[in-house]
């Protein structure tokens, strides 16, 4: 989730023609196509195997404050705690934020390739390690909480949070866990005109199925096995029904920016940020907020901030915002953090994969579609479609994404092309067995039904 940077407010907005006009003004020429990554991981303390709390010497302040003090990172403050970092001017720029259980995020600068993406990934990590040992923290990348219980799990001192918190069990049971002990990696990708965002917009939500399935990494709750292959996924089903899904209005005809507006105008709201302070306005709509109906701010119209807010709390399988979001993948091992955008990018950078992609799935009806969003998560590659399964799918997901990479041609210093990101995604679809087979493989097997050698070792 976004963290909140204070700016100076724009001028009201007047008419739904503003906001259609912000999500438009994302369309780029190809050669300013870029690449975002996200990716979030679980800290902990190494003495004890329990997760970070704010404050205290292996805390979470201190973690970030020494974030800051070794690499140069900027504060950024709310009511006087330190909740994210800045890094405009960095090497590689990006922020680090965090979500609401305290879990660590990179959101990355957006990076003309997949090597740069990597390269930022294993500086960050290379970063978090070394101040990690220091304290006595280590990082962790699954996508929920093997061990602690919603209730053991701290809570960030964020005023947006608190108020999703007193939200969510209103409008779904899954939504605390969802805030407070998932993690999840994922990319941001920039799109051309508006029938490029409406082709690459469908295509990656009928595969987001197929990357919640290769990336399943998420089998334990609470120190047992949960059922799952990814349990994160499974939650979002029950999160809040109203702002999640698969949005079946895309792969209707007349799909556009202007009916992505509307779907995201009667999407209930959170807050409104003013004067430095977040105010609850949950479950009013944006559509009343642009009336100037807003029960809490009335006669008051909105900004071009407030939008954007408002776009991030919107959570579908795919995200739009001046951008598309990939957002089906659970955390991850080191390596798997730069096989998602890898994935993406082979599938949605270049035309040929596109079309090949598009071809895959575009006479796939909203029931089948529904049915796979349904059934991944807890069978994940093995889940039957059609006369195969998944795992036949995501093969052919994987070469398609493969060929894309190649025909973009970017290649590092030693000549290597992106394509060799998606080297750990081809073993799991060759295989049949995700991260999370493997988990509960170890399991049941010699770790003797005990969660505790995770912490070690799928340890950063």
């Amino acid at each position: 989730m976004s963290t909140r940077v204070e700016s100076s407010q724009t001028a009201p907005v007047e008419t739904r023609d503003e906001l259609i006009a912000y999500v438009a003004a994302g369309c780029k020429a190809r050669s300013d196509w870029r690449i975002g990554t996200e990716h979030e991981k679980f800290s902990f303390r190494t003495s004890d195997n329990t997760p970070l709390p704010y404050e205290g010497e292996a805390g979470v302040r201190a973690l970030l404050e020494e974030m800051a003090e070794r690499f140069g990172w900027l504060p950024v403050l709310e009511n006087g705690n330190i909740i994210a970092l800045g890094h405009a001017d960095g090497p590689l720029g990006g922020s680090i934020s965090l979500e609401p259980g305290g879990q660590f995020e990179l959101s990355g600068a957006p990076l003309e390739n997949v090597h740069e993406t990597c390269e930022e990934v294993n500086l960050h990590l290379a970063q978090a390690r070394e101040v990690g040992e220091a304290l006595g923290i280590a990082f962790m990348g699954l996508g929920f909480s093997p061990k602690w219980t919603l209730a053991e799990t701290p809570q960030m001192p964020k005023k947006r949070y608190r108020i999703m918190s007193g939200y969510m069990p209103d409008v779904g049971a899954g939504g605390l866990d969802m805030m407070y002990r998932t993690c999840t990696i994922q990319v941001n990708l920039d799109f051309g005109d508006e029938a490029d965002m409406v082709k690459k917009f469908r295509v990656a939500l009928a595969l987001q199925p197929i990357a919640t399935a290769l990336f399943a990494n998420s089998p334990f709750i609470e120190g047992r096995l949960n059922g799952f292959q990814s349990y994160r996924s499974e939650l979002w089903r029950d999160t809040d029904r109203n702002r999640t899904g698969m949005l079946p209005f895309v792969f209707e005809q007349g799909m556009s920016f202007e009916r992505y507006v509307d779907y995201a105008l009667d999407v209930p709201m959170y807050f409104v940020y003013r004067n430095d302070q977040y105010i609850d306005v949950a479950g009013a709509s944006f559509r009343d907020f642009l009336a100037g109906t807003l029960k809490a701010l009335p006669g008051e119209l909105p900004t071009l901030s407030d939008w954007s807010d408002h776009l991030t709390t919107l959570f579908p399988e795919v995200r739009m915002k001046q951008f598309l979001e990939m957002r089906g993948a659970d955390g991850g091992p080191w390596r798997r953090i730069c096989a998602l955008p890898a994935f993406w990018v082979g599938l949605l950078y270049d035309q040929g994969a596109l079309d090949a992609a598009w071809d895959l799935v575009k006479d796939w009806s909203a029931e089948e579609r529904q049915a796979l969003r349904d059934g991944v998560p807890a069978q994940a590659l093995g889940l039957a479609f059609r006369s195969g399964t998944v795992g036949d799918i995501a093969r052919q997901a994987v070469a398609i994404a493969h060929g894309g990479l190649e025909a973009r041609g970017r290649r590092d210093s030693l000549g290597q092309s992106e394509s060799q990101f998606l080297t750990t995604l081809a073993e799991v679809a060759d295989s049949g067995r995700t991260s999370a087979d493997q988990l509960i493989e170890n399991f049941n097997g010699k770790w003797n039904g005990d969660v505790e050698p995770v912490f070690s070792e799928y340890a950063y």
